[in-house]
């Protein structure tokens, strides 16, 4: 395969601020006013048709600001009782960890309508959680006390029971929630309540032989729908994080609505267990070992099973999210010769080989797979980097990567989404990526 070079697909350096500002919404500033002015008998029923509003809406509340025509005021609700002591957003990548209260919602006197609004950039994504803090002590003034309880309280966040979209979380027991401003990407695949009108492919789960990481290692496989006529080798996607996007995100189910729509092949996906959190920090980043575990170990196993074009790099993708998309770069700087297309989103180029598992440390200088890649001959791959423009030093890290990449004439591509370090981006991202890559306008 050619290497060339790509245009990179970031957006223009001029767009507006995407920093978020904490503001009050003109829904819950008209509410203010007009519960400020009611006595009790009256006031009830103001609130009661608010919340009758909210629900009909659904949560948060999205509003255009007057002369801002690139944002909206967006505001979170709870509806809370006489037990409610405070309530914390937890915001993907929007709220301070080191200063949670920042993040705490204000109550409306006299009413049960607790809220927190944010002036945002309208293309915005993301997720988040709620949570109440019922308990019977009153919350301390001392900031570092507070921080800590509200450490503990955010531990109990769980999704907006007035926002329909949900999303499951990496480790948590509950679901999150999602939105999506008038202008975020648009999902590549079709709107919700088709999915069960198309052919459905198959997911499956195997135990798999894996001696490179010291054992055996459970596979989620996703098999397109429909017979694969004699002779035919299906393009293949290698995917960190299996549990996560067949086990929770529901990934078959997009697939199978981009390829009914044509918009993708048909495909087949070998999407390895993550375990679990110590497991996941010790085998992935740019780990050898788990590299060895995809390409000798797992590609000819699953060749043995389907009919994978695992032989033609060109057809083949590694992709991953975070230490798993330290791990496909890996994989495509080692193995060139099996994967052929690297997708990175927010990558943790932060890694480097001399740090303990589950151990984070600031980059000083250039992140060190970036620098390795700009020593080597360059690889026969492509390289599409996504990353999150609330995500802090991972976008320079990014960008720095995707400067090396352009320099040694890779065909290397970039997207920065208005969002964080988050599903509800990565799964955008990724649809869209796989249609670059592997879709008609590619063949």
């Amino acid at each position: 395969m050619s290497v060339q070079f790509a245009e990179s697909t970031d957006p223009p350096a001029a767009l507006p601020d995407h920093r978020p500002v904490r503001i009050t919404g003109p829904r819950i500033a008209k509410l203010a006013a007009v519960v400020a002015d009611a006595d009790p008998a009256r006031r009830a029923p103001l609130v009661e048709e608010f919340w009758q509003e909210a629900a009909r809406r659904g949560t948060p509340l999205v509003e255009e600001i007057e002369g801002e025509p690139d944002h909206r005021a967006v505001t979170f609700l709870w509806r809370g009782h006489r037990a409610t002591r405070q309530v914390l957003l937890m915001a993907n990548r929007l709220v301070d960890r080191e200063r949670l209260a920042g993040s705490l919602m204000e109550r409306i006197p006299g009413t049960d309508v607790w809220h927190l609004g944010l002036r945002l950039r309208a293309d915005h994504r993301g997720s988040y959680r709620l949570a109440a803090d019922v308990s019977a002590k009153e919350p301390p003034a001392d900031p570092d006390i507070l921080q800590e309880r509200l450490r503990s309280l955010a531990a109990h966040a769980a999704g907006d029971p007035l926002n329909s979209s949900s999303q499951s979380t990496r480790w948590g027991a509950t679901d999150g929630s999602v939105f999506a401003l008038p202008q975020a990407p648009a999902e590549a695949w079709a709107p919700d309540g088709r999915a069960a009108t198309v052919p459905a492919g198959r997911v499956e789960r195997h135990r798999a032989p894996a001696a490179a990481l010291g054992g055996f290692r459970d596979v989620w496989v996703y098999v397109p729908p429909g017979p694969v006529p004699a002779g035919a080798r299906l393009p293949t996607l290698v995917l960190c994080d299996g549990d996560m996007w067949f086990g929770r995100v529901g990934l078959h189910r997009t697939l199978d609505l981009l390829i009914a729509d044509g918009r993708l092949p048909p495909l087949v996906v070998l999407a390895p267990d993550a375990v679990d959190r110590h497991t996941r920090n010790r085998e992935l980043g740019a780990r050898d070992a788990f590299v060895t575990y995809l390409a000798d170990e797992l590609l000819p196993w699953a060749a043995d099973r389907w009919p994978l074009a695992a032989e033609d790099p060109a057809r083949t993708v590694v992709a991953g999210q975070s230490l798993g998309g330290m791990a496909a770069l890996h994989a495509g700087y080692l193995r060139p010769d099996c994967f052929g297309h690297v997708v990175a989103q927010s990558p943790s180029l932060w890694w480097r080989p001399d740090l303990p598992p589950g151990v984070r440390q600031p980059v000083l200088g250039v992140p060190w797979l970036v620098g390795r890649y700009a020593v080597a001959a360059p690889r026969p791959i492509t390289v599409h980097l996504d990353a999150g423009l609330h995500e802090g030093a991972m976008v320079d890290h990014c960008r720095a990567l995707y400067d090396t990449l352009h320099s040694a004439r890779y065909q290397v591509t970039r997207s920065e989404f208005n969002g964080g370090h988050d599903y509800a981006c990565w799964h955008v991202a990724l649809a869209d990526a796989l249609i670059r890559l592997l879709g008609p306008a590619s063949s």
